[in-house]
């Protein structure tokens, strides 16, 4: 495993063999430091609202230490959940949020720039077994339900 790159699991499951390096080496570059810690519900909802005022738990977050690293926090107990919102599996909604973590890291806000980059990097990566594991017949295209803002 590369030097400037950490997996942590501080959850009691098992986690999927996703292209975490190789996504990481293409959105931030060979020299960035990146972290990724899987927490449990009750961790997620801590740093949520220590760091954003939201007292429950959330999917992901991302936190840039320095130009050239960065953390992100995970909690896949509510990917699980929330996948099914998206009618995506856990592993393609997992990584989905690492690509759309990894553009924050990088400086990107919420945009159509972002969801173009989202929707390359999610095609590069992810296309493959998306198509094998839904059938999807839309000619390839991204299936991504928006949120409702709130």
């Amino acid at each position: 495993m590369e030097d400037n790159f950490s997996l942590i699991n501080k959850t009691k499951g098992k986690l999927p063999c996703l292209p975490f390096v190789l996504l990481k080496e293409d959105i931030l570059g060979k020299k960035y430091s990146l972290s990724i810690a899987f927490v449990s519900e009750k961790q997620s909802q801590k740093i949520n609202k220590k760091y954003r005022n939201k007292n429950k738990p959330t999917n992901i977050l991302s936190f840039l230490l320095s130009e050239k690293e960065g953390e992100i926090i995970m909690c896949p107990t509510v990917i699980k959940k929330e996948a099914k919102n998206f009618e995506k599996t856990f592993d393609q909604f997992l990584g989905f949020l690492v690509i759309h973590g990894m553009l924050h890291l990088k400086g990107l806000e919420h945009s159509s720039t972002m969801e173009l980059l989202e929707e390359k990097y999610d095609k590069k990566y992810f296309s493959r077994n998306r198509h094998r594991v839904i059938h999807d017949e839309s000619g390839g295209r991204r299936i991504f339900k928006r949120r409702k803002k709130s």
